[in-house]
């Protein structure tokens, strides 16, 4: 058999146990599934409006949409008003509605005042009785079917399966096999295969599937195996989906376009990139290339794994240019950051008359916010809520209100609030959430709470949103609260749950706490992933703990997260504050892909340091790659040339400022005033002071005085010294740097003066602060400090350290 692309570069993925481990720290309810670990999310479905709408086919797709049981009832209402009493097409939708969205009493009473029924609507009974556990009731029900004129169809079966397995386990089963053969399907054990797989009972689906060659004597065939590969992939189970499609392919089969079209997906969202090459040169070999649904799903591979290139290199060649196709670009453009191209499209789209619809609108929306252009998706939504043709739907919503949140802007997220709720809207999981989450970074969690209680279906991540507005506020006790009501609704938290909780820990400036949680949930089981490690890592930098950063780091490695830019920059960061700058470098060079955060990171680590000449070549480098530097950057370059003592230099890139509209603020102006006093050039430091648009504040004037007391410039120095005291009279610091002025220039009298001032206030230096681990604990120390339980101990070796001192001196 040969291979899907010939060698394949990696092993196919393992057999995977299909048993759904345990997510949290404590025991909690079991999850909503038992035979499969959570899937892939794919996206919520959306609501339309529903003014104007008679026909039944209408009905129906809004009802197979609908998961608000408020909105369903007025569509319920409207369908009686609108003369569909007694339809039987649409009394099955609104049946099947109501068991979507847990209204049991609603869909019994619907189903008993139905004067027609067909064999869909006794399926959709037979799901509200399995969806609420009365697995009693159901069987009873099929009873009654199987008295029904109709003739049963193969889409019943597994549903009657799954009810056996709830009630009456092997023998119910064999009865229905038994009922199963009556009807003449036996013989066609595969299409209970495709209808499992289609009704996303895939354990069911596997189990009838692996025991046909042992029980039936029967092999299964292609549309068998394409109906379990398709029907992982579009529950979300990739792995599984991949697993067997080689196992498909190792059994002989010859793999068409629609199998592999079903399994693109899967490997989109895992990113297997060289799978998802090895399927375009099996397409392009056999002559697939002009099936509409390969094409699409290559390109949303190529655009998921970041390779953009090839993503519009399908798209030109073998694109039919239809909806589909021109958003998957439109969202690659925007994932890979390259905007510019994205708009040009969307034009291009505009003249085509391909932006009839809400989904090229809300992918721009959506990709402006990705992108943090929060302006221009402000713009891009205000043109939708003008265009009569076009209206916004939960994804719009959900989009602008991130929007306000990532931008704080609550009074406009409150007004798209307003919108949503106008709109029914604020009940759909997709746009509560996004309320939810608006309320919770804004920090008003009483409201978060409202909007969050009226949420129906409330998924995973809205009960993180709640988690982490709590966290955020400091409120743990809400926190821990939550979390048991999050596990008593079938919930397990997941590592999107702690990340929440660690952030506010680190947002709180707890950072400690911040550093055991990480702990705590790796010893859990639990994996961390690449933004837990990215909201950690600053915990380390701002306690200096170089040991559990380096660990941080070496987890970070471990799965490939080190070269990712934004962690690549916080590793820089870490050995930076914690004075390992070779480290730092070491970190920077293994960074896939450079932009102004990690140049600035490596920059500062350069000007903080010292390491003035590196910092000033390192500047030059970024502004030769075409990097446009921000305030940041000139801030360590300036640093850096303090640092190397170069005038002439610093003067230089404080004009460059200009060039790139970068605007000079106080700490720019510190950096000139501080590279002038140490140079001895004290008057132009001076000069510069009184031109500055801005008012100096201490540290400016304790820039200059610093510079003063290293030359003995005492005429400038008491003009510093008398602008810092003003300031800050109680400042201790700021008498003993005066102090240091009079003894640099031989002034013993006003020296004497300047102490004896400092005894009559009874002022005292702040005490230095250190502090040291030790086998995971952190001890803090100040100068004559005893409070800490070994106090003794480590005096005594202090007292020996210094005896030894003094000998060998």
């Amino acid at each position: 058999m040969v291979s899907l692309l010939l060698p394949i570069a990696q092993p196919p993925i393992e057999s995977l146990d299909f048993r759904a481990s345990k997510l949290s720290f404590n025991k909690s309810n079991p999850p909503r599934r038992l035979d499969f670990p959570p899937p892939i999310s794919t996206g919520p479905a959306h609501f339309s409006p529903l003014d104007n709408l008679v026909s039944s086919s209408t009905y129906a797709s809004v009802l197979e949409s609908c998961k608000c049981f408020k909105l369903g009832k007025q569509v319920h209402a409207q369908a009686l008003k609108n003369g569909f009493q007694g339809h039987e097409f649409v009394e099955t939708k609104l049946l099947q509605m109501y068991g979507k969205c847990g209204c049991f009493d609603d869909a019994v009473q619907l189903f008993d005042k139905m004067r027609q029924r067909n064999l869909h609507s006794w399926t959709a009974i037979l799901n509200v009785y399995l969806s609420n556990g009365l697995y009693e009731d159901a069987f009873e029900c099929f009873g009654q079917v199987r008295f029904e004129e109709f003739e049963l169809e193969f889409f019943l079966f597994p549903v009657v399966l799954k009810i056996c397995c709830g009630y009456g386990g092997v023998e119910l089963g064999k009865q229905l096999h038994c009922t199963v053969a009556k009807y003449g399907y036996s013989s066609n054990i595969y299409v209970v295969i495709t209808a499992f797989a289609a009704n996303g009972m895939l354990s069911e689906a596997l189990e009838v599937f692996n025991k046909m060659s042992v029980e039936d004597n029967l092999t299964p065939n292609f549309i068998s195996w394409s109906a379990l590969v398709g029907g992982f992939s579009q529950n979300g189970y990739d792995k599984e989906a991949i697993e067997y499609l080689y196992k498909m392919q190792a059994a002989g089969f010859q793999l068409n376009a629609q199998t592999l079209a079903s399994v693109l997906p899967a490997c989109g969202r895992l990113q297997m990139l060289y799978l998802g090459k090895e399927i375009h040169g099996y397409l392009t070999r056999h002559g697939l290339m002009s099936n509409s649904f390969v094409v699409n799903g290559l390109i949303d591979v190529y655009r998921r794994c970041g390779d953009i290139e090839n993503a519009l290199l399908v798209f030109s060649m073998y694109s039919m240019k239809n909806d589909v196709s021109y958003n998957t670009m439109l969202v690659g453009y925007f994932e890979n950051g390259e905007v510019s191209k994205a708009l040009e499209l969307f034009y291009q789209m505009e003249h085509e008359g391909k932006c009839e619809d809400i989904i090229s609108w809300n992918s721009m929306i959506s990709g402006y916010v990705n992108n943090f252009m929060f302006s221009e998706a402000w713009s891009m939504f205000h043109q939708v809520m003008w265009k009569e043709e076009i209206e916004a739907d939960s994804f719009t919503l959900g989009s602008a209100l991130a929007a306000c949140a990532d931008t704080g802007l609550l009074r406009r997220g409150k007004e798209i609030h307003s919108y949503a709720i106008a709109r029914g809207l604020q009940t759909d999981p997709f746009v509560g959430g996004a309320i939810v989450k608006l309320y919770s970074k804004c920090l008003d969690v009483g409201a978060a709470q409202k909007a969050f209680d009226e949420v129906n279906d409330r998924d995973i991540s809205t009960w993180n949103a709640l988690i982490s507005g709590y966290a955020r506020s400091e409120d743990m006790v809400s926190v821990e609260r939550t979390l048991e009501k999050m596990k008593a609704d079938r919930f397990d938290p997941n590592i999107y749950t702690w990340n929440s909780i660690i952030a506010g820990h680190v947002k709180n400036a707890h950072n400690e706490s911040a550093l055991q949680l990480f702990l705590d949930i790796q010893s859990s089981g639990l994996r961390p992933d690449i933004y837990t490690i990215g909201t950690v890592l600053p915990t380390c930098s701002r306690l200096a703990n170089l040991d559990r950063g380096k660990q941080i780091h070496a987890y970070a490695i471990r799965f490939g997260y080190d070269s990712n830019t934004h962690i690549g920059s916080a590793v820089v960061d870490m050995y930076a504050k914690c004075g390992c700058v070779k480290h730092a470098r070491l970190a920077y060079d293994n960074i896939q892909k450079y932009n102004l955060v990690t140049e600035n990171a490596m920059l500062t680590a350069y000007a903080m340091h010292g390491y003035g000449e590196e910092g000033i070549a390192f500047f030059r480098r970024i502004l030769d790659n075409g990097f446009i530097p921000d305030d940041i950057t000139f801030l360590s370059a300036l640093s850096s040339c303090v640092h190397a003592g170069l005038v002439e230099t610093g003067l230089e890139f404080f004009n460059l400022m200009r060039s790139y509209n970068v605007k000079q603020t106080l700490k720019h102006y510190t950096c000139m005033v501080d590279l002038l006093s140490r140079t001895g050039k004290i008057n132009e430091a001076l000069k510069v002071i009184k031109e500055m648009p801005l008012d100096p504040d201490t540290v400016i004037w304790g820039a200059l005085l610093g510079g003063c007391v290293i030359h003995g410039n005492l005429e400038v120095g008491e003009i510093a010294a008398n602008k810092l005291i003003g300031l800050e009279p109680e400042n201790t610091g700021n008498h003993v740097m005066v102090a240091n002025l009079y003894a640099s220039v031989g002034k013993w009298g006003d020296l004497a003066k300047i102490r004896q001032l400092i005894n009559e206030k009874k002022m005292h230096k702040k005490p230095g602060c250190s502090w040291i681990e030790d086998k995971g604990e952190i001890h803090v120390f100040v100068a004559c400090d005893t409070s800490h339980q070994r106090t003794d101990e480590i005096y005594e070796i202090l007292n020996i350290l210094t005896s030894q001192i003094r000998v060998e001196n």
